[in-house]
């Protein structure tokens, strides 16, 4: 019972050089505490909602060159990610997104990092 104990607290390494939450969670979608495993991208953007159950809306702003006026355009992408109990978030926030399985239909990210 103890060793499941200290389990539960503990959490795992997901292979990504981030800082581990403070708080625990029980959340089965957590690559922290669960068993969510990420691959692929990382992104960086700002949480522009949250208004979804555990999941956020991360907008991400990237310039785009036109070849024709030989000149930048500024664009934004918005991608849907799943927030684990265990890494509080709210709008403005700047955090850390990473790849993972899909989890519905819009969501293919998971929240890693709140910087």
């Amino acid at each position: 019972m103890k060793n499941l104990v200290e389990k539960k607290l503990e959490a795992r390494n997901i292979g990504v050089n981030v800082k581990n939450p403070d708080e625990s969670c029980s959340d089965i979608n957590c690559p922290f505490h669960g068993t969510l495993p990420i691959r692929g991208q990382i992104i960086t953007g700002v949480v522009s909602a949250t208004k979804m159950q555990d999941s956020i809306l991360v907008k991400r702003e990237y310039m785009h060159y036109v070849p024709k006026f030989e000149r930048y355009e500024k664009r934004t992408s918005t991608f849907a990610a799943h927030c684990p109990p265990c890494i509080k978030t709210k709008v403005g926030d700047k955090v850390r997104i990473a790849e993972c399985r899909p989890l519905s239909k819009t969501i293919s990210f998971v929240t890693i990092e709140k910087l």
